[in-house]
């Protein structure tokens, strides 16, 4: 294995403006770039997989499921080395699914898990699905490479647009160049507790309990668990209930905490 013969890509489905709190969490130096309608690509500016004992597809694997945790849209590490190419899709809490070909093309994944991905990807259960069986199948003219490729120009139905130049399969440090030069570009990289602390919210707050957490809805429900905790633990005090009135001091110290902290966070 060596620099010229390996590198990855993560494709994420989502703007780049709400992968960025995500990939923060990652604490690796990461560019971020548009991709098309609803995709973003993030291009590692390292290569960990030269320096350590885990091999690229390893890497990545277990960044594209750091990734997908916590957050609403799925993310798909596309990865090669001299020997196999692949990908692997991480969605949320699931399992992650992947596939794999051999250098010269060869498919030595499941099937199953190409149905797994078109599902996970919401594509067409029939027509999608047959537009990627080709890949499942032998063919002497197609290589490792060519498979990665066949499979990003099958995920621009998909909105996918990759940059001019992002190419899976080129060298590591090739990508890392032109994803500095692209219209949009950001740079991620670990500065801190502060920042992996701050970027934590965020993914959470971009998640379904963010309107419970931060802004009118959050406000609202804090409101009302003081507006209730209050009389029920006067109540509660009169009954000499400490059941109650540990039940309404809950309420209270819930609710203040909540307003305090959408206030904190504005």
């Amino acid at each position: 294995m060596n620099a010229t013969s390996v590198g990855a890509l993560l494709l994420c489905r989502a703007e780049p403006a709400v992968v960025r709190p995500a990939a923060h969490l990652l604490r690796e130096r990461l560019l971020l770039a548009p991709a098309g309608q609803g995709w973003s690509v993030l291009v590692p500016e390292g290569k960990p997989w030269l320096y350590g004992s885990e091999p690229v597809e390893r890497v990545v694997t277990g960044w594209a499921s750091a990734l997908a945790v916590g957050v609403n849209w799925p993310v798909l590490a596309l990865w090669w080395d001299a020997d196999r190419s692949g990908y692997t899709l991480a969605a949320g809490f699931r399992r992650t699914v992947g596939y794999v070909w051999l250098s010269d093309g060869t498919p030595v994944g499941e099937d199953e898990a190409m149905r797994t991905f078109a599902a996970r990807l919401n594509l067409d259960p029939v027509l999608d699905l047959q537009a990627l069986d080709p890949l499942t199948r032998q063919d002497p003219e197609s290589d490792a490479r060519a498979r990665l490729l066949a499979l990003a120009a099958f995920l621009v139905r998909t909105g996918l647009a990759l940059p001019a130049g992002l190419t899976p399969g080129e060298p590591a440090d090739r990508l890392r160049e032109v994803a500095r030069v692209q219209p949009g570009v950001g740079q991620i990289e670990w500065t801190g507790w502060r920042d992996s602390v701050r970027a934590e919210l965020d993914v959470v707050e971009d998640g379904p309990l963010g309107p419970w957490l931060r802004g009118p809805r959050a406000r609202l429900l804090g409101a009302c668990q003081v507006g209730a905790g209050v009389p029920l633990t006067v109540w509660a005090a009169r009954r000499r209930s400490g059941g109650w009135a540990f039940a309404g001091a809950l309420l209270i110290v819930h609710g203040a905490l909540g307003l305090a902290y959408d206030r904190l966070r504005a």
